[in-house]
């Protein structure tokens, strides 16, 4: 069934937005884009505002979502967060998860995100035992994002240790398949859909032991599928593969061949100038993940560096302390400013590729994130007339959309050709702050009202 949609300014790309964009949809993909059409077409849609690529989210871990609002205040560190976290982890059945990450993506769908990589680690039953069906837990995170409208790269995550020499805590045996091997086989039995890709994750140095990094690196190559790592997101992490191995976690991923153009590493907070070398020379992305980052005091990573050096730069909302990628898109540059003392380190295009075909490319989706005929049917409308938006010219539409512009701001979402949200509701969860409540209290142990 082909569809018209007329789009009052869309960003084809470029510094700034375009007038009068009609797009023609067909079979999920668009089959053309006619810019400067002064009248809507008859029978076309019309979208309000500016229209955009859908926005993708490259990092998430959907459990984390039930933490907001729980943990910010507290003291301490990434550490003593990570202990709030595990409590969340053990609570979880493949029911409760597809419940709550149907909501989570929900929210992700209502801020204009349109595909979402999953990093998943939650494999199987609180005491380690694999569930009847080994990939219930993922499978979960595959209905859930079906149920909620999105595109999903399940990011299979290898995780095998409690840290550099140490065995998996009683917390931790849900995540382990106890060898790279076996975590490879039951990854293998994983199959994508029409909207649903797999890949693969290093949970990260701390987690797989040297010895068997190669094997994950494998399994993703052969299959020519994304490999997604955290990387020195705190510093520990680097002292003590350092003192393990006597390389960085990046020279240590080099050696076991996981870096390269389909490799994505995660955080990279703390890296040496070898390391942004080893990443930016093999093409490996980076993905940043301000708001997490920023909520879990890990640092401000070297962005502009990495990317300077040949590494694409995609983003992520990881924890979920927030779910907007513009918010994610703007930090990137932000935190430069605070690093640098000096502005203007991200043209406002770069940072919204970034948060489309740059993150469509890193999540497997090569051909999502660009509104051009033969592209997925994934878009997405920002208001240009709300209270954070309002006054903003033409030519400066794009930088409102970056640096102005929230989650709050997104009125209609299209993927696949089909309208997920209309007028900034979800066509498919009806009441997505309900489903929110009620699918955090259950597994915080509350009882919603």
């Amino acid at each position: 069934m082909i569809a018209s949609w007329y789009a009052e300014t869309a960003w084809l790309g470029g510094p700034h937005v375009t007038a009068g964009v009609v797009l023609e949809t067909a079979g999920g993909r668009i089959t053309s884009v006619t810019p400067g059409v002064s009248v809507p077409p008859p029978g076309a849609r019309l979208l309000r505002g500016v229209t955009l690529p859908g926005l993708v989210n490259v990092h998430s871990h959907a459990f984390h979502r039930a933490l907001r609002g729980r943990t910010h205040a507290a003291q301490g560190s990434f550490w003593t967060w990570r202990e709030q976290m595990y409590a969340v982890a053990t609570r979880l059945t493949p029911d409760s998860y597809h419940r709550l990450a149907t909501a989570v993506y929900a929210e992700m769908a209502l801020a204009g995100i349109t595909c979402v990589g999953e990093f998943h680690y939650l494999h199987h039953q609180p005491e380690g035992s694999s569930y009847a069906d080994p990939n219930a837990m993922g499978e979960a995170l595959m209905a859930a994002a079906q149920d909620a409208g999105v595109r999903l790269t399940l990011l299979d995550a290898c995780y095998l240790a409690g840290g550099i020499g140490r065995p998996p805590s009683e917390t931790q045996l849900r995540f382990t398949d106890g060898d790279a091997q076996r975590w490879a086989d039951r990854a293998a039995q994983l199959r994508p859909t029409g909207t649903v890709r797999i890949g693969a994750a290093i949970h990260s140095v701390r987690a797989v032991p040297a010895d068997q990094l190669t094997t994950v690196a494998d399994w993703a190559a052969e299959r020519e599928v994304p490999l997604h790592m955290h990387l020195s997101e705190q510093e520990a992490e680097n002292i003590d593969c350092l003192a393990a191995t006597g390389r960085t976690p990046t020279a240590l991923l080099a050696e076991a061949g996981a870096l390269g153009p389909r490799s994505v590493a995660v955080h990279a907070t703390h890296l040496t100038d070898r390391d942004i070398v080893l990443l930016g020379g093999s093409g490996t992305g980076v993905c940043m993940c301000p708001t997490t980052e920023r909520d879990l005091a890990d640092g401000i990573g070297p962005a502009r560096a990495l990317v300077d050096a040949g590494s694409p730069l995609s983003l992520g909302s990881d924890s979920h302390a927030v779910i907007d990628l513009l918010e994610e898109a703007r930090a990137v540059e932000l935190d430069e400013r605070l690093l640098t003392r000096t502005r203007g380190h991200w043209p406002p295009a770069d940072l919204l590729r970034a948060a489309t075909s740059t993150g469509a490319a890193a999540l497997g989706w090569p051909e999502a994130g660009r509104l051009e005929a033969g592209a997925l049917a994934d878009f997405v409308t920002v208001d240009l007339g709300s209270v954070r938006t309002a006054g903003a010219d033409t030519d400066a539409a794009v930088g409102a959309v970056v640096f102005a512009a929230t989650a709050a701001d997104v009125r209609d979402v299209v993927v696949d050709g089909r309208i997920v949200v209309d007028g900034g509701r979800h066509r498919l969860v009806a009441d997505v702050p309900a489903a929110l409540t009620a699918a955090v209290h259950e597994v915080t142990g509350r009882v919603a009202a």
